[in-house]
């Protein structure tokens, strides 16, 4: 299962299974889980801590070195889980220091030329587009689309099943279940066809779908500020989990795209 053609230091831990193609280069400190593929080309440096049934795919580079100045050269991790699909030229970096770490979920799919800076953390059932960035101590939260080259910058997050359309630049925080798309980003509604074509999985039903379009009807066409936009959410809005998510989401945040 491991070609002859390919390093592979013989440090480093790898589970049943696991098929190493000719050119692959595999660093010591490195473990990888059973059943994954590494195709040829493909470079897993130290630091990868890697789950099961994961596929690299050519030219992809994980756990790169941090393109951080306050990279000091102390190990980091990058960790990965389970069933991700992980694309031809990916880049991936691993943490700036030794207690952070760089995390992606399971079930993701990382299209061709995808970036990931330091200290990135992708949630699970994510879709990131052919040559799209996030920016270092970023967060991507389950099942978000970022279409083709989206540019996520510096310390935003980015809430669970959004959809953010191609060529989109994002500086501030983007609340769940919403669209975002142009330049600059604007609003462009609920992301209502993804959750009604997921709702074994989502769980939103219509009357919470609706929940959640009043909502933000509250917070991006509302005459209001943030704060009490939040307000009336909560004093007129049915509670569920889903308006619990979007309320706590903006209370915590630091700034949402408006």
């Amino acid at each position: 299962m491991i070609s002859p053609l390919a390093y592979v230091d013989p440090a480093a831990k790898l589970g049943k299974n696991v098929t190493v193609q000719p050119f692959a280069y595999i660093e010591g400190d490195v473990e990888i889980g059973d059943d994954c593929v590494i195709m040829a080309g493909a470079h897993i440096l130290n630091g990868t801590r890697m789950g099961r049934k994961n596929t690299v795919h050519h030219g992809a580079v994980l756990a790169s070195i941090p393109q951080d100045f306050h990279y000091t050269g102390e190990e980091s991790l990058l960790v990965i889980g389970d069933n991700n699909d992980i694309r031809e030229n990916v880049v991936i970096a691993r943490a700036t220091h030794k207690e952070g770490g760089t995390s992606i979920g399971n079930g993701n799919f990382l299209m061709d030329g995808t970036h990931l800076c330091h200290d990135v953390h992708i949630g699970n059932k994510c879709v990131l587009g052919i040559r799209s960035m996030v920016a270092g101590e970023s967060q991507v939260d389950d099942c978000t689309i970022l279409s083709s080259n989206v540019i996520v910058q510096q310390k935003c997050h980015i809430g669970s099943w959004v959809l953010i359309q191609s060529g989109c630049r994002i500086s501030k925080d983007v609340p769940p279940y919403i669209i975002m798309a142009g330049n600059p980003v604007q609003y462009h509604g609920i992301n209502a066809v993804v959750l009604q074509n997921a709702q074994n999985e989502s769980h939103i039903t219509d009357r919470i779908l609706r929940h959640i379009m009043n909502a933000y009807r509250l917070v991006y066409q509302g005459n209001f500020s943030l704060q009490d936009a939040v307000l009336k959410i909560e004093d007129q809005i049915p509670m569920s989990d889903e308006i619990h998510n979007i309320v706590n989401f903006i209370k915590n945040s630091k700034g949402i795209v408006r």
